[in-house]
């Protein structure tokens, strides 16, 4: 057995810094770009449950307008940012798929806020995921991941179909991309620090 090198509890501290520990979840439904959308934009190496999906998972996960998915998350998805010599963020990325739904109550504990990814191709697809995020009570912010191809949407028009609160922030992105992916979350941490005060 081969193990990896030892890591003690200022690894995942950027060394000489002082720092608050905030836990985010990164959410949304099946195949939108979460543990992209981490992998973009986590500092460190990210950890990912990623796993390749089997003929068996065709009958039970919702594979329509989704081409060319190959793996799917089975646990989590984990990074971390840095946002300030005071604050950093630890991410946590849940699956996806109705079935692993059990683990985001436990995923939610301790969470400051949440990030909820949204395909505006498959808005009906976060309708459940939405209600998930308000049952255990935290506050978020809805990120539009922008998809190749798709069309710029509304955003009034948007936060109208996904029936959201004035002040629930809606921001564009591209989960590809670490500066949009990075001012999504940054939307998130403003938000989150108004709801404080």
């Amino acid at each position: 057995m081969v193990s990896g090198p030892s890591l003690d509890e200022t690894a995942y501290v950027r060394e000489g810094a002082t720092q608050t520990a905030v836990k985010i979840l990164v959410v949304g439904h099946f195949a939108v770009g979460k543990t992209t959308f981490i992998g973009a934009i986590s500092e460190i190496q990210p950890l990912s449950t990623e796993e390749t999906m089997t003929r068996a998972a065709e009958s039970v996960d919702d594979l329509k307008g989704v081409q060319g998915k190959t793996t799917t998350t089975v646990a989590m998805d984990f990074g971390r940012l840095t946002i300030s010599d005071r604050v950093v963020l630890y991410l946590f990325g849940t699956p996806g798929q109705q079935r692993f739904v059990q683990m985001w109550e436990d995923m939610a504990r301790g969470a400051l806020g949440a990030l909820v990814l949204v395909d505006p191709e498959r808005l009906a697809d976060s309708f459940a995921v939405i209600d998930l995020i308000e049952q255990y009570g935290l506050d978020y912010a809805i990120a539009v991941n922008h998809f190749d191809g798709a069309p710029p949407r509304d955003v009034t028009a948007l936060r109208e179909a996904l029936d959201l609160l004035d002040d629930t922030p809606v921001v564009t992105c591209d989960a590809r991309d670490e500066k949009s992916s990075a001012q999504a979350l940054i939307t998130l941490v403003r938000h989150l620090q108004d709801r404080a005060h």
